[in-house]
C-alpha cells in the first residue's frame, strides 16, 4: 500500500526556533528509543511514523544503540524511509547519537573520535542516508578529553555527515565547556537533549540558564517519566506496562507509593484542565520557551494521537502552577 502524506500536515503543529539557529523543530518530536527495534512488528511502527508525519512531526530521533537489539531501530527506520518517505527526506530532521556501548573492544563506547566517526558511518548505512541532520554525543566521557569529543563532532559536520552537532545528558558545567569549544571550532552546538520531566528536574539547577545564554535549543527526553506521568500506573502496575516487561527500563521499584500518590493528584489537575495526565505533563514542559520540543515515544498510533493533544492547551494559570509545585515538593 502506497503512503501519501496528508496535505494538511503542517496545519496544526507548533514549530519553535531551536536556540539562535535557523532551524525550527516541531513542539512534539518522535523518539524511536524502545518501540522501533526487534521487539515490535514493522507494520505497527510504520503506522506510528505515518501518523507522526501526517500530524506535522518532522523530527525523528534515533541513536546507534536504539532497539532492542542495538542498531535495529535505525535499520527498521531506514526500511520505512526507503519504502514510504523517499520523496520527503528534505522535510525531515533525522538525528542520531553515539556514546553508549555499541560493540566489543576499546573503540565501541564513550567519546573518542574513533568511536564517534565509526559509529555514525554505521548509522548512516543502517538508515540508508548520506547524512543526518543532528548528530549528538550521547553522554559525557570521564576519560576522553572534551576537546577530542567536540573536535570529532566538528569534523563530522565539516565532512557533511551531519548538518548540526548536539550533546545529551551533559550537566550544566560540562555543557557550558562543550558549547564553548564547539563555538571556537566554528560548529555551534545546536541542541542539548537532557532527561527532564515533572519528576526529574535537575535541568532547572543551571542547565536551562546555560542553554538560554548560549542560544542552544533544549529537547527533553522521558518527559512522561517512562509512563509514570500517564494514567497507566494510577492503580498499580499493569501486565502490559514497561515496569512489568524484562525489556523495559522502568523498574518495579521506581513505581513507589509516593509517585503514584503524586500522579493521582496531578491527574486531578489535568482533569480540571480538560487534559489527560500525559497531555498536561507535556504541556508543563512546553510552557517554558527555552524548551524547543518534547521528545515522546509511542508503542501504538493511538498513544501518539493522545500525546499530540497536549498542544491544544500549553498555558497554565498561576494557581495551577502553584498547585503542581506543592504536589511535586
Amino acid at each position: 500500500m502506497t503512503y501519501l502524506p496528508s496535505p494538511d500536515r503542517y496545519k496544526n503543529m507548533i514549530y519553535r526556533r531551536c536556540g539562535r539557529s535557523g532551524i525550527k523543530l516541531p513542539a512534539v518530536s518522535l523518539g524511536l528509543w524502545h518501540n522501533f527495534g526487534g521487539v515490535d512488528v514493522m507494520e505497527n511502527f510504520r503506522k506510528i511514523l505515518h501518523l507522526a508525519f501526517d500530524s506535522g512531526i518532522t523530527h525523528f530521533d534515533l541513536a546507534n544503540n536504539y532497539g532492542p537489539p542495538p542498531g535495529s531501530a535505525e535499520e527498521n527506520f531506514g526500511e520505512v524511509l526507503k519504502k514510504d518517505f523517499r520523496g520527503y527526506r528534505d522535510e525531515m530532521i533525522i538525528s542520531s547519537k553515539a556514546g553508549y556501548t555499541m560493540w566489543d573492544g576499546p573503540y565501541g563506547d564513550w567519546g573518542s573520535k574513533k568511536y564517534l566517526v565509526a559509529s555514525l558511518d554505521q548509522s548512516l548505512k543502517r538508515m540508508g542516508l548520506d547524512y543526518v541532520d543532528i548528530f549528538y554525543h550521547h553522554r559525557p566521557d570521564p576519560e576522553t578529553p572534551l576537546e577530542e569529543t567536540m573536535t570529532a563532532l566538528d569534523l563530522i559536520v565539516r565532512q557533511g555527515k551531519a548538518l548540526y552537532a548536539g550533546i545529551s545528558n551533559y550537566p550544566a558545567d560540562e555543557a557550558a565547556k562543550a558549547i564553548g569549544i564547539l563555538k571556537r571550532l566554528g560548529t555551534p552546538c545546536l541542541i542539548h537533549q537532557p532527561k527532564y520531566s515533572m519528576f526529574e528536574r535537575w535541568v532547572e539547577g543551571g542547565l536551562l540558564d546555560v542553554l538560554e545564554k548560549e542560544g542552544v535549543g533544549c529537547i527533553p527526553f522521558s518527559p512522561l517519566a517512562q509512563g509514570l506521568l500517564t494514567n497507566k500506573y494510577l492503580h498499580g502496575i499493569p501486565e502490559d506496562s514497561r515496569a512489568a516487561k524484562s525489556t523495559g527500563y522502568l523498574q518495579v521499584e521506581q513505581v513507589t507509593d509516593q509517585r503514584i500518590a503524586q500522579a493521582r493528584q496531578l491527574n486531578d489537575i489535568a482533569k480540571d484542565r480538560g487534559q489527560t495526565l500525559a497531555q498536561m505533563a507535556l504541556a508543563w514542559l512546553l510552557k517554558d520557551q527555552r524548551v524547543t520540543s518534547v521528545l515522546i515515544g509511542a508503542s501504538r498510533p493511538e498513544q501518539l494521537a493522545d500525546s499530540l493533544k497536549c498542544l491544544d492547551n500549553i498555558a497554565f494559570s498561576k494557581e495551577e502552577l502553584e498547585k503542581i509545585e506543592a504536589i511535586l515538593r
